[in-house]
This record gives structure tokens, sequence and C-alpha cells, in this order.
């Protein structure tokens, strides 16, 4: 850990000047209590870095959680051992492919599963209690649960040190999150410009607590986390039941989920830290609160961990949440080819495309590198590879 300043702590070995600025600059805000914690992945962001813990006293920025408020992910342990499976992988990529929707703008053909209709219910019951109508942000919004996104957003199947079998998936909000968070980022700026705040960046404009606007953005930006923890949960659903049915059983019902973990990485909450209750931030970000299970994923041909928090008081109980960019999606594509993706993947079945090309695992961080800077953040608990790997173009 390197503290920066008395209001900057940071766990980054490889930190970037830009991203080192940009983290120096948030953690001037007046109500940061006590400092900001820059997590071993951390990278440039939009305002405030991604891979960033920020707490505040009495105000939210609501680009320092993020666009894609609730982003985050899930993975469920089987009973099957690497050796069960198999030895034909691409018609379980295929299935999969059909079974969700892939890319930006995916969205369901129609709503029929009892339990996607189940969790609909939910979240319109949630919305109508917050005070809002999440179609005035996406009109699509229901047709979205189920639906993974592109970019960094992935489903795989992995196995851990001894042999077991995990299915793994990342993925958040989708389009009505992201409505929400661009809508109450320029509310914020509206109103400091309106009260005359000098901010040292246009994007760390804030809302105060007690007012109209700050309890809205809460509001909405809770229901917008549930939806994106109940569209990871909708999506495992019928990754079990694509597995299921590529190991011939006649029912998902017969895949044994042994473990199911499911968090978060871009969202807020109300903790209480050195004497104090703040609003804790977290881009990109996961709570490694004493003993609690996490997800830290790498890229889409390095390995992932499943870990449990240490409870680090500095790091306001926080760890990474991935690997973290090296090269911006443009630097990436101009850097690197398909051939070398190729190789990247060898010995995991994936679409071979050069839509994929920014996705390359050389574009980002080196995982071991982010997780022997996180040791004193969180335990290992497994080690997963991937075998299986499902992208959005």
């Amino acid at each position: 850990m390197e503290q920066i300043s008395k209001k900057l702590m940071n766990w980054a070995s490889i930190l970037e000047d830009n991203t080192r600025e940009q983290a120096v600059t948030a953690a001037t805000m007046p109500f940061i209590h006590p400092h900001l914690a820059l997590m071993p992945d951390a990278h440039l962001g939009m305002g405030a870095t991604v891979g960033s813990v920020i707490p505040t006293l009495g105000a939210i920025m609501p680009a320092a959680v993020g666009v894609d408020i609730g982003c985050g992910m899930i993975a469920v342990r089987t009973s099957y051992d690497v050796a069960d499976l198999p030895s034909e992988r691409k018609p379980l990529r295929e299935a999969i492919e059909r079974a969700i929707p892939l890319s930006a703008g995916a969205a369901n053909r129609g709503v029929t599963r009892e339990h996607t209709r189940a969790r609909l219910e939910v979240l319109r019951a949630e919305a109508e209690e917050a005070g809002f109508d999440p179609a005035s942000y996406a009109s699509r919004w229901e047709l979205q649960l189920g639906t993974l996104g592109s970019g960094n957003h992935f489903i795989e199947v992995t196995v851990d040190e001894t042999g077991r079998v995990w299915l793994f998936l990342h993925s958040g909000s989708r389009g009505v999150g992201n409505k929400i968070a661009q809508a109450h980022i320029a509310i914020a700026r509206d109103l400091c410009e309106k009260w005359w705040i000098d901010l040292p960046h246009r994007d760390l404009a804030y809302l105060v607590e007690g007012t109209p606007e700050f309890w809205a953005y809460v509001r909405q930006m809770r229901w917008a986390q549930h939806y994106a923890l109940l569209n990871r949960e909708e999506m495992m659903d019928r990754v079990v039941a694509c597995f299921a049915a590529w190991l011939g059983l006649s029912d998902a019902g017969e895949v044994q989920r042994v473990e199911e973990i499911n968090c978060h990485h871009n969202y807020t909450e109300q903790e209480r830290h050195f004497g104090k209750d703040v609003w804790l931030s977290r881009k990109g970000a996961i709570n490694a609160e004493p003993g609690r299970p996490g997800l830290i994923p790498g890229s889409m041909g390095t390995a992932s961990y499943v870990v449990a928090g240490r409870g680090n008081p500095l790091a306001l109980n926080s760890a990474p949440h991935g690997a973290g960019r090296e090269y911006s999606r443009t630097k990436a594509r101009q850097t690197f080819s398909r051939e070398q993706l190729r190789e990247a993947m060898v010995g995991i079945e994936y679409r071979d495309t050069d839509a994929f090309i920014d996705e390359i695992p050389a574009a980002y961080k080196d995982i071991d590198r982010v997780m022997a800077d996180a040791a004193d953040l969180v335990e290992v608990r497994h080690t997963l590879r991937q075998i299986v790997n499902v992208k959005g173009d």
C-alpha cells in the first residue's frame, strides 16, 4: 500500500500518471472521509478512476458510481468435474449464444419464462415504490432483463484448481441503468452550475444529501442495482439450463448449485468507516469485509478468482474487481491482431471474430500482478481457468 496523500491510499503497483492525477483530483473533494482508496486494477475512468473506493459525507457523485450501475459478477460452483464433460464444447457455446441475447442493444424477443416474469414483477413493484417509471429512461428495459451486453461482459465455463466446474458471468443493469446514471450525472452538473460550485472536473459534480434530487438518485440507483443482480440471476438460470442439456440431463434442476456468489462492483451503499456513516461508492471494486465471498475476473483468456475478504480498514473493506485495462479499446485494436487473440485463446472455446480484438488479454493488466497487490485485501479461495467463453459484439 502506498500513501499518496492524507486523502489517497493506493494498492496499485502499476499506476499510469493520468490515472494517479485523476484520483488525486477526486480525493480533493471536501466531503471525502477519511480518504479515497485506489485498488490494484485502477485505471482512467469518467470523472472518477475505475478501481476506486470513494467514501463521502452528505453527498454522492453519480459519475463516481459509474454508468453501469450494479455491474458485477455471478458464479455457480457445480458438482461436476471437468472429466465429466463432453469433449466437444462448441455446442455448449452456441447454445448459450442462442439462449442469451448478446451485444449492446440486445433484447429478448419475448418474455415467457416463469422466473423472468416473476423477476419483472418484482422490479415493476420496486419502481412504483421508488416513484418512477423505468420506461421513461429505456422503453425496452423489460426486454433487456436476461441479456448480456458487450465490451468486457462475458459468460464462461471455468474449472478450478481441483477440476471442479464453475459457471461464471459478468454483466450489469443494461440500458436502463446507463440512462438512469447519465440523467443524474447531468442533474448534478446543472445543480453545481446553478449553485456556483467550482469543480476541479465537471464529472465530479455531486448531489447534496437531503435534497429531492439526491434521494431521487438514491432510490433509482438502488433499483438499478437490484435490476443488475436479477439480470445476472436470470442469465445464470439460462446458462445452467444450457449446461444441463449439453450433459444430456432432462432438467436444469439436476445441476446441483453447490455454491453461488452474486456481487456488485459498481454501486453505492451506506457503510460505517473510521467512526462515521458514509456513502461508499465502489467504482470497479468489490466489498471485501472479513470472510465475505467475492469474485475477481481476469480477461477472456486468463484466470479468474473466487476470494474471501480480509476486511482491510485502510482499503475501506474493499478489493479489486478485475484486471483493469492497460490499453484503451482504440489502442488495443491498433496494437493487436486477430492472430494474437487466437494464440491467447488456445484451449478455450470462443467465437473467433475481429470484434474481440480489443478484449485480448494483453489489453489488460496482468491479473497475477493485480492479485499479488491485493494480498492484504482478499484471500484466494479458488483459481478458475476458462474452457468456454461467450461475449457480445
